[in-house]
C-alpha cells in the first residue's frame, strides 16, 4: 500500500514533483490570455492556444504520473533516474510556456496575458527545482 511507512514515502523532491505536476496540468486549463471582446471579457485557456497548450497539459500529467507509478512499484531503469526525467519534463514545459508567454498567437490579438500562464510558468520551474531537490536526496 502506498505511503505506509517511511521507507516508501517519497521525499520532499518527489512530493513537490507531484504537486507541481498536478498544478501544471490544471493551469493548462486556466486562462492564459484575457481581453475585452464585444461587451464582455474573453478568456482563452491554454488548451485552446494550439499544440503547445496541449503538450504542457500532458507534461504536467507525466510529472505527476512519474511519482504515482513509483509508489505503485513501477520503477524506471537504473540508467534513467527519476530526478533526471523530472528535470527534463520541467525544462520542456518551461520552454513551451515561455514561447507562449513571449509570442501571443495571432488569433488572440485582442488579448493580454492572463494569470494562468504565469501559474504554468511557476509550476514548470517548480518541477525543475523539485527534480534537482530529488537528485540531491539521492546522493
Amino acid at each position: 500500500m502506498p505511503f505506509t511507512d517511511a521507507t516508501t514515502m517519497p521525499g520532499l523532491g518527489g512530493r513537490l514533483t507531484l504537486v507541481f505536476g498536478l498544478l501544471l496540468a490544471v493551469s493548462a486549463l486556466t486562462g492564459w490570455y484575457t481581453g475585452e471582446g464585444e461587451g464582455t471579457t474573453v478568456s482563452v485557456i491554454g488548451w485552446h492556444t494550439g499544440t503547445i497548450g496541449k503538450v504542457v497539459l500532458f507534461l504536467g500529467i507525466l510529472a505527476a504520473l512519474l511519482i504515482c507509478l513509483r509508489e505503485f512499484g513501477v520503477d524506471l531503469p537504473d540508467a534513467v533516474p527519476e530526478s533526471l526525467v523530472a528535470i527534463g519534463v520541467g525544462s520542456i514545459a518551461t520552454i513551451l510556456v515561455l514561447v507562449r508567454l513571449i509570442s501571443i498567437p495571432d488569433t488572440f490579438f485582442f488579448a493580454s496575458r492572463g494569470i494562468g500562464i504565469w501559474v504554468s510558468l511557476v509550476c514548470a520551474v517548480g518541477i525543475i527545482v523539485a527534480g534537482l531537490l530529488e537528485a540531491s536526496e539521492d546522493l
